[in-house]
């Protein structure tokens, strides 16, 4: 019941039908590798390697969790096997530089990848996954030394990275940190402090672990102004650059968790660790958001990988699970009950997993078409456009995705009904595995201040605009289409409303800052859901045209149909109370005072 089917089929309508990957491929720096024969190859291969050797250690992670033992965690058995055929494979070379041994594959394929190993094993995935904001750091931000040193052999995956920020006083407010970096004579820095929920911190999957560690240097300003960042290997290394003795790092403890038990989230004790600065003393905040960007886009995928876990599982459920009678006659009549996917409720929440969960691969697969041009475009203006495009993307997907991979997640359960609740069945740990999806690389509020208040307000509309004319352009154009003529119609009075709440907040918050707390995040969802009609008019445009013109694989194409007017008829009218409830008086929030909360 358990098994994992990686989702090819329509990984491939998105990727090859709808964005057209093939031929953006031919059109940027280093993607003529990327042949369609090559991508092909590589998507089959990835789907076997996760079906077969990443997926069996899911249930088996989850219920030994790892150890603390003297010499540091030991992660589930079976994780350190699986990942050393990984990298003999070539995965997490597949799309780094090649300057430091990488394939140098666009950046939307190493995506691809990631998503069907998150959908495999989130918590082992994990372990390579958080390595890429790491390279990305050190790529943008690092010495030539630091790079030559330590870059060849995290994008061998022989070593494993990792992101060191918050402590046990502080969770997202960074400038509260108190990890000191003091001066060494020979130029690095002894290490100081204590780190908490520091994924993958510790583990015996690989040789090394490069941690890159926020800290004050003694003197430097107060808040987010005096942090720098530094990398921390666990291991110290000699002169040619090989492990050496243990570097001051250790894992103090493991945090005890509801889920994302195979992998190790640790307190991470630095006692005068030996560091080594990147870049300049107190830009670290800011080099940091390289991998943060990063890890955003990742975590999104995580909302997907749930999404996907909860309706093939809950599906082969609902067709094999027997209980009531229709209330339209009988459909099973040779058996003592019908199985539950003939109740209209139990295909209300079959549809709302399913058109989540296909819309969430257009939102990731279009976060990483601009991904690509951002990285690898060869025209200075298109790149500008993309950036644009992704840093309002970038919060909409990490939010909006994790929190409606938590709801699909959720609706799993309810579909297995009391088996749901059991570990017999795949759907508890499902859930428990999502729940931090919303919560780590920014809250869902974070996510929301920093879309509606730092890049729409912040650049006074004109970081959305690439959004919503693409959206508005599209509809224009479709206006006619005798499939989604009225889906452009809708999408073009919410991009037009979308226009006039962001005016009504701005208006607001000129008199009142709160009001953007107040509103941010029915702002970032109301957002969310309307950018996935623009992608289920895409997809359902794209089926009826395959309908036309003759396809084998009707039944692929008619599901999109049903799944796009099922989304528009019953989950986008949420952008009905999301403008309602973020338009909604600031006192209903801030007005009660604070001992009203609890009253004994």
């Amino acid at each position: 019941m358990a098994d994992y089917k990686a989702p090819l089929r329509d990984i491939r309508f998105v990727r090859d039908e709808i964005f057209d990957f093939n031929t953006l491929y031919t059109k940027i720096n280093g993607g003529e590798d990327a042949t369609p024969d090559m991508v092909d190859a590589i998507l089959d291969e990835i789907g076997r390697f996760a079906e077969q050797e990443i997926a069996p250690t899911n249930v088996t992670g989850d219920r030994e969790g790892c150890k603390l033992g003297e010499d540091g965690v030991i992660a589930p058995s079976g994780f350190k096997e699986v990942y050393q055929k990984f990298v003999e494979g070539g995965w997490p070379s597949l799309s780094a530089d090649p300057e430091f041994g990488g394939q140098g594959l666009p950046v939307s394929l190493g995506m691809t990848v990631s998503e069907i190993v998150g959908q495999a094993n989130w918590s082992w995935g994990m372990y390579p996954g958080l390595s890429h904001g790491a390279k990305h750091l050190l790529e943008a931000h690092g010495s030539t030394e630091q790079k030559d040193t330590f870059l060849p052999r995290m994008v061998s995956g022989e070593w494993t990275g990792t992101m060191c920020l918050t402590e046990p006083h502080c969770g997202s407010d960074l400038g509260l940190l108190r990890t000191k970096a003091e001066a060494n004579a020979d130029g690095s820095y002894s290490i100081t402090g204590t780190k908490i929920f520091i994924s993958a911190g510790d583990h015996d999957m690989a040789d090394n672990i490069i941690h890159l560690v926020l800290a004050r240097v003694p003197g430097s300003p107060a808040g987010t102004k005096g942090i720098s960042i530094f990398v921390v290997p666990k291991n110290n290394l000699d002169d040619s650059g090989n492990v050496a003795e243990r570097n001051a790092v250790s894992c103090g403890a493991l945090e005890h968790k509801m889920g994302i038990h195979g992998n190790a989230t640790c307190v991470m004790n630095f006692d005068g660790a030996k560091g080594f600065l990147i870049g300049e003393q107190n830009k670290g905040l800011s080099y940091m958001f390289t991998m943060m960007n990063s890890a955003r886009i990742g975590t999104a995928f995580q909302g997907l990988a749930h999404s996907e876990l909860a309706i093939q599982h809950a599906t082969e459920y609902a067709r094999d699970r027997l209980q009531m009678r229709s209330l339209s006659g009988k459909k099973n009549p040779d058996g003592p009950a019908d199985p539950i996917i003939v109740h209209p409720d139990v295909r209300r929440m079959l549809l709302t997993i399913k058109s989540l969960t296909e819309g969430m691969r257009m939102m990731g697969y279009h976060m990483a078409y601009n991904a690509d041009i951002v990285s690898d475009g060869k025209d200075e203006e298109e790149r500008k456009v993309a950036d644009d495009l992704l840093s309002i993307l970038t919060p909409i997907g990490k939010a909006f995705m994790t929190e409606v991979g938590c709801e699909a997640a959720s609706l799993g359960v309810q579909v297995f009904g009391g088996h749901g609740y059991t570990a017999e069945w795949p759907a508890e740990q499902n859930m428990r595995d999502c729940r931090i999806s919303t919560i780590y690389e920014g809250t869902t509020g974070i996510q929301g201040l920093d879309l509606l208040g730092r890049k729409v307000l912040g650049s006074g509309g004109e970081l959305l605009k690439p959004l919503t004319k693409e959206i508005y352009v599209f509809a224009k154009e479709n206006l006619e289409n005798e499939t989604i003529g009225g889906y452009s119609v809708k999408l073009q009075e919410l991009t037009k409303e979308w226009g006039e709440l962001t005016m009504h907040i701005g208006m607001l918050a000129m008199e009142n800052p709160e009001e953007v707390g107040a509103a941010s995040v029915d702002y970032l969802m109301y957002a969310g859901y309307v950018c996935m009609a623009y992608y289920w008019a895409q997809m359902a445009k794209t089926a009826a045209e395959k309908l036309a013109a003759g396809t084998s694989e009707t039944a692929f194409y008619e599901a999109k149909l049903h799944t796009a007017k099922f989304y528009f008829a019953r989950i986008l009218p949420r952008t009905i109370t999301l403008a309602a409830t973020m338009k909604a008086p600031l006192d209903t929030l801030m007005d009660m005072a604070e001992e009203q909360f609890v009253i004994s």
